[in-house]
């Protein structure tokens, strides 16, 4: 009966090292396979990480000492950072920031600044503990020139409207006195009647190109004849191109198609025509040609006027902008016509190019993408009267 004990005690032992060695395997295996299991994608460290670098905004993060600890591309561009080092202004006020343990703004605009580059930056510096600190940069630059654009256009806007309403008022008190000379009296009256015209005209390519602008959906876009609408300018310029002796020319007829609002084109085209008419010489002529090039109808209208300068050339689609103020006040242009133009053109997918030579003339050629049913088989027969500025502007003149 011992022996019997003695024996089965023997194989329970085994039984029980057995089971125990098992369950410690299993038990280790899970420990260390816990140990060696790594989340699924990056960890918050690594995200925290992308999004600082993929920010909008300028980000840089400093230690007590003034050491980059991190920073983004973004910080460089808006100058945030420079040869591997945060601006002194930035670095200066984190000190502060670290004994007061509260934000802080501050101007990080570039000392100089070239081009289109950032003009106006503003900071914002926040502790992070521990004497670590971060800054953050934004660009303010499209609202500064934003408001810049605006402030010039209010005072333009007020200088414009100021000179005709003036006029008209000592014209009237010019009636007033003359009362008893008819002769006079006329004289004065016709002097009120052309003032208030352009005052007339200047206030509706105010409101035009206000709602060119965006503060009005422009019309639905539908197919428009080219033809016709180089037909609709040229009669609302025949009588300004007879008075100033002045003959307009075209090429033949293209049956070109284009898709955009056919009243703002034919506005677009006649201030072209008006504009190359005003500053022409008596006696010179003006043409209109179309093509259509790379998807694109070509109207171009040249003049052999008085040209325009290569330094005035961007400048002249500026609003109330004059290449020549005594002529152009002179005929009563408002100096909108061009803005217009550009706005036109833009609204519609294209734009308006320039080719000019002093004392040589002047071509504009407005682009617009064709419609889709166009083809280059549209292309127009050859033209009866091309003008020599015209021909400059093919042969690579234009920019």
């Amino acid at each position: 009966m011992r022996i019997v004990t003695a024996s089965a005690s023997a194989v329970l032992a085994i039984a029980a090292l057995v089971v125990g060695s098992a369950v410690g395997f299993i038990l280790a295996r899970n420990r260390f396979a816990g140990t060696d299991r790594r989340p699924a994608g990056p960890t918050a460290a690594e995200l925290l990480e992308r999004l600082v670098r993929s920010s909008n905004n300028g980000v840089v993060v400093l230690n007590r000492f003034g050491d980059m600890v991190l920073h983004n591309r973004r910080a460089e561009a808006l100058g945030l950072v420079r040869f591997n080092q945060a601006d002194a202004r930035a670095r200066k006020a984190a000190e502060q920031v670290i004994k007061t343990s509260l934000p802080l703004e501050i101007d990080l605009s570039p000392l100089a600044v070239r081009g289109r580059g950032p003009e106006a930056v503003l900071g914002e510096v926040r502790p992070l503990g521990d004497g670590f600190t971060v800054v953050e940069a934004v660009d303010h630059s499209d609202a500064v020139r934003l408001e810049a654009t605006r402030r010039d256009f209010v005072a333009n806007v007020s200088h414009e409207l100021k000179t005709p309403v003036g006029a008209i008022a000592l014209l009237a008190e010019a009636v007033l006195d003359a009362a008893d000379d008819s002769e006079e009296v006329r004289r004065f009256s016709e002097k009120i009647l052309r003032e208030s015209t352009r005052l007339g005209k200047l206030v509706t390519e105010l409101i035009a190109l206000s709602r060119l602008q965006g503060a009005e959906r422009l019309p639905e876009l539908t197919v428009v004849e080219v033809d016709a609408v180089v037909e609709e300018a040229l009669g609302r310029v025949r009588l300004a191109a007879e008075t100033s002796e002045i003959t307009v020319t075209t090429d033949e007829a293209s049956d070109l198609l284009v898709e955009g609002d056919r009243t703002l084109l034919v506005t677009a085209l006649t201030n072209l025509l008006e504009n190359a008419i005003a500053y022409s010489s008596a006696g010179s002529p003006v043409s209109i040609s179309r093509r259509l090039v790379d998807g694109f109808v070509e109207i171009a209208v040249t003049d052999r006027g008085i040209g325009i300068a290569e330094d005035e050339q961007q400048r002249v689609f500026e609003r109330f902008y004059r290449a020549d103020k005594a002529r152009s006040r002179a005929t009563g242009g408002t100096g909108l016509g061009l803005a217009i133009v550009k706005h036109v053109a833009a609204n519609h997918g294209g734009e308006v190019r320039l080719w000019s030579s002093l004392g040589v003339g002047s071509t504009f050629t407005l682009r617009i993408p064709a419609h889709v049913a166009a083809t280059d088989d549209q292309q127009p027969a050859p033209r009866s009267l091309v003008a020599t500025g015209q021909e400059s502007t093919e042969q690579g003149g234009t920019p």
